[in-house]
C-alpha cells in the first residue's frame, strides 16, 4: 500500500444513533384479575455511538469503509412493566488526537486524547414510558404511553491531528525526512521533489538513559499553505499539537532567515496560537559549510531562536540538536 493510501487523517461519515422504544399501554389481565391496572413497561434507550482512544492507532485507516454508523433501535416495553431491552451501542476506535464535528455546522463535537477515553458522541433516544407511569388516584387507568425519542442523525467528519513531541517544519526537500530517518527507525520515503512527504511520518528518537520523544515530519509547506495553496490546512492542522516546532532550512538556501519568516508567517496566518509555541532553527546540509560561513549565517538569523548546524549525511550536530530538543521539551513551565 503506498504512503499516500495507508494513512488516513480525514473520515467522513454518515451517523445515527438509536432511537428509543416506546412506552407500552397495558392492562393487566389474567384469570384471576379480570380489570386490573395499568403495567405497560418502559421502551429501552437507543444505542449510543461512542468514540474510544486507542493508543495503538495512528491512522484513521481502518474506518475508510466505514461509512454508515447505524446504532441499534431500543426495545419496545411490554406488559407485566417489563422494560424493553436498551439499543446495543456502537463503540468507534480512534487513534489519540481525533476530533468529531458535524459537518453542516462545523462544531466540534468530541476530542480523543487519553487512551482508553470514551466520549458519547451521539445519544441515543430515551425510551418512552409506560403507562404504568401515569396512573394517578383520580386516573388509575391513564389511556397514555409515551412514544420513544428519536435518536440523531447527520453527516460527520472525523479528523486526525498527529499528536507528537516535535514537529519539523520546512519548504520541500529542506531535509526533513532524511532527518528523521537518522534520528528515529522511521523510514520516510525521501526523494528529491517537491512534496516528498504527502502525509505526517511519526518517528520516537531514542534519548539518553532510555528516555525518548516522538517527532513528526509534516508535508512540506510553501507560501500561500494557509489560504489552502499546496497542502494547505490539511498539513497545518497537525502542527497544532506540537509542543515544540523545529524549523529546518537548508545551508544552500539564499535567504536563510526569509525562507523562516515565509514559514512563520505561513503559520501565524493559520493560526496565530502557534507563534506561543517554542522554536527552534536546525540548518541542515550543514557539511558544506566553514566556520566562517556558520558565522554569517548565526548572525543572518533572529535572535532568541536558538539554532544549531546538522547534516544527516556526516551525522554532524546530531547529538546537540537531540540535547536541545530534550532540553526545550522538559523546561519548567513559567
Amino acid at each position: 500500500m503506498s504512503e499516500r493510501n495507508n494513512f488516513i487523517d480525514y473520515i467522513r461519515i454518515f451517523a445515527r444513533s438509536g432511537h428509543g422504544g416506546a412506552g407500552v399501554r397495558h392492562f393487566m389481565r389474567n384469570k384471576l384479575t379480570a380489570m386490573g391496572g395499568p403495567d405497560g413497561g418502559d421502551g429501552g434507550r437507543g444505542g449510543h455511538i461512542i468514540l474510544r482512544g486507542n493508543s495503538n492507532l495512528w491512522t484513521l485507516l481502518h474506518l475508510r469503509y466505514f461509512k454508515n454508523v447505524l446504532a441499534e433501535n431500543g426495545e419496545n416495553g411490554s406488559k407485566d412493566n417489563c422494560t424493553g431491552r436498551d439499543g446495543k451501542d456502537i463503540i468507534i476506535e480512534v487513534p489519540l488526537g481525533t476530533i468529531a464535528l458535524d459537518e453542516e455546522t462545523g462544531t466540534k463535537e468530541a476530542e480523543i486524547l487519553e487512551d482508553g477515553q470514551e466520549v458519547i458522541w451521539m445519544r441515543g433516544g430515551r425510551g418512552g414510558l409506560g403507562n404504568a407511569h401515569f396512573a394517578t388516584p383520580t386516573n388509575q387507568a391513564p389511556e397514555h404511553a409515551q412514544p420513544g425519542e428519536s435518536g440523531t442523525e447527520g453527516w460527520k467528519n472525523l479528523e486526525l491531528k498527529v499528536l507528537a513531541d516535535v514537529g519539523l517544519v520546512g519548504f520541500p526537500n529542506a531535509g526533513k525526512s532524511t532527518l528523521l530517518s537518522v534520528i528515529t527507525a522511521a523510514k520516510p520515503k525521501i526523494a528529491n521533489y517537491a512534496f516528498t512527504t504527502l502525509t505526517p511520518q511519526l518517528g520516537m528518537v531514542e534519548y539518553r538513559d532510555q528516555q525518548s520523544f516522538c517527532i513528526a515530519d509534516l508535508p512540506g509547506i510553501i507560501e500561500g499553505a494557509a489560504e489552502g495553496k499546496g497542502l494547505g490546512h490539511r498539513f497545518l492542522r497537525h502542527i497544532e499539537r506540537n509542543s515544540v516546532l523545529l524549523f529546518l532550512i537548508p545551508a544552500d538556501s539564499a535567504d536563510h532567515k526569509k525562507e523562516f519568516e515565509v514559514l512563520r508567517n505561513e503559520l501565524q496566518s493559520y493560526n496565530e496560537e502557534l507563534l506561543q509555541k517554542d522554536f527552534i532553527i536546525a540548518i541542515s546540509k550543514s557539511d558544506m559549510l566553514d566556520d566562517e560561513l556558520k558565522e554569517a549565517i548565526s548572525k543572518e538569523l533572529p535572535a532568541g531562536i536558538p539554532h544549531v548546524f546538522i547534516s544527516s549525511v556526516t551525522n554532524k550536530g546530531l547529538t546537540e540538536l537531540k540535547d536541545l530538543l530534550w532540553e526545550t521539551l522538559n523546561k519548567p513551565i513559567s
